[in-house]
């Protein structure tokens, strides 16, 4: 029997009076009083312990709010995309509705049981974050594997803005070598500008330290001025922005439908890079801003030997039957000895203000270096020599007299 039934029957049977009743069971008079008079209104029923819960509740979202969070929920993970409370909040905010805040967002998720308990995690606070403060201030890159439909095995090269995680390049290739890496980082320059630094692990196609000498990429960026940093052998962490993009990445293509062709899979790099830089807001960002409005709200960096971005020009050409190619400079065409040995390849001509460098597209090989020489046509390879010009033809029948 409840404290309250026995204050009420002991005071109305004359056993005792509401003070002393009051003073038995640690209740106020007045409060002694209330109980009798709910007895008297309600009988035993009204002494019974009642919710404190308010009646209404004018935080409380809609059903149809609610419905909508639990749809939005279902729509991008079955998309493979993030559906976390931070990025419904924000899809909800551009759908016209008046977004609750991510703790609410979680409990409806966990009351339709969508979320998963975890083991506890480690604090975010232990963690040591490093962020470049600009945009082009330090870009990362790294590749990764993937299938195709048939099992056969390519892979991806990822190129990511530190400061604003933004997806500067997705490319797939059935075996990256050095000339891959040399083509789609001058093509990120051609797009986005030139970066101060950049931060990759210690695959042979970004450096070549550990196996003597130095490649065609750690060459570009000494011409270019741009610092190189490697991570620890070991300690993938180290990138560990670029990493995570291969995991958000991955998430995604295991959604679709496996890719028959490489060209296929491009399309689906594509398609997920425009998403993911402008319409999928990034936690770890201000103010949850999507990656492509964090890197272009920011002044830009630019590496640090110089501050002219036009002291240099990269050029696409392709090595003619004399082993030969051309350049313009100061206005005038001067032919570039690159040797015969290589006609007919296709390289990246890199060129500052003193020297041109010629360099195999495909493999990422240094074929040639070259003195500018405004008063020479012809600029002859510096470190073998090899180019010659070509032989005038003879002309067939009588020579003029």
């Amino acid at each position: 029997m409840s404290k309250r039934r026995v204050v009420v029957q002991q005071v109305l049977s004359g056993n005792m009076t509401v003070t002393d009743a009051a003073k038995r069971y640690g209740f106020s008079r007045q409060h002694v009083q209330r109980l009798l008079k709910l007895y008297r209104q309600q009988g035993l029923a009204g002494l019974e312990a009642r919710s404190r819960r308010p009646r209404s509740n004018s935080m409380a979202i809609s059903d149809e709010l609610r419905g909508r969070i639990i749809e939005l929920r279902g729509e991008l993970s079955s998309k493979g995309l993030d559906a976390g409370p931070v990025t419904l909040a924000w899809h909800l905010a551009r759908e016209g509705y008046k977004a609750p805040s991510t703790a609410t967002i979680r409990r409806v998720l966990l009351a339709a049981g969508l979320i998963k308990p975890q083991p506890q995690k480690r604090p975010k606070s232990s963690f040591i974050r490093f962020e470049a403060a600009q945009p082009n201030e330090c870009w990362q890159s790294d590749f990764t594997h993937w299938q195709l439909a048939d099992g056969s095995v390519v892979e991806i090269i990822n190129w990511l803005d530190d400061h604003a995680r933004y997806s500067l390049r997705s490319q797939a290739f059935t075996r990256i070598g050095g000339g891959d890496v040399l083509n789609t980082f001058t093509n990120c320059i051609e797009q986005y500008g030139t970066p101060a630094s950049t931060l990759t692990d210690n695959a042979v196609v970004y450096t070549g330290r550990f196996v003597g000498g130095r490649n065609a990429f750690e060459h570009l960026l000494a011409q270019l001025g741009i610092q190189q940093k490697n991570g620890h052998p070991g300690h993938p962490t180290t990138q560990g922005k670029v990493e995570r993009f291969h995991q958000t990445l991955k998430k995604r293509l295991r959604s679709l439908r496996p890719a028959d062709t490489i060209e296929e899979l491009q399309a689906q790099l594509d398609e997920f890079r425009e998403y993911y830089n402008e319409r999928r807001p990034h936690r770890a960002l201000t103010l949850n801003t999507t990656p492509g409005a964090a890197y272009r709200a920011t002044p830009k960096a630019a590496p640090g030997a110089s501050n002219d971005p036009t002291h240099y020009r990269i050029r696409r050409d392709r090595v003619d039957k004399f082993g030969i190619v051309t350049l313009r400079h100061a206005g005038k065409l001067h032919h570039l000895g690159v040797g015969a040995s290589h006609k007919q390849e296709h390289v990246i001509i890199l060129v500052d203000a003193t020297n041109a460098t010629v360099i195999n597209q495909a493999t990422g090989e240094i074929l040639s270096h070259h003195t500018i020489n405004p008063d020479n046509d012809y600029w002859r390879n510096q470190d073998k020599n090899p180019g010659r010009w070509p032989k005038p033809q003879k002309k067939s029948g009588t020579s003029a007299p």
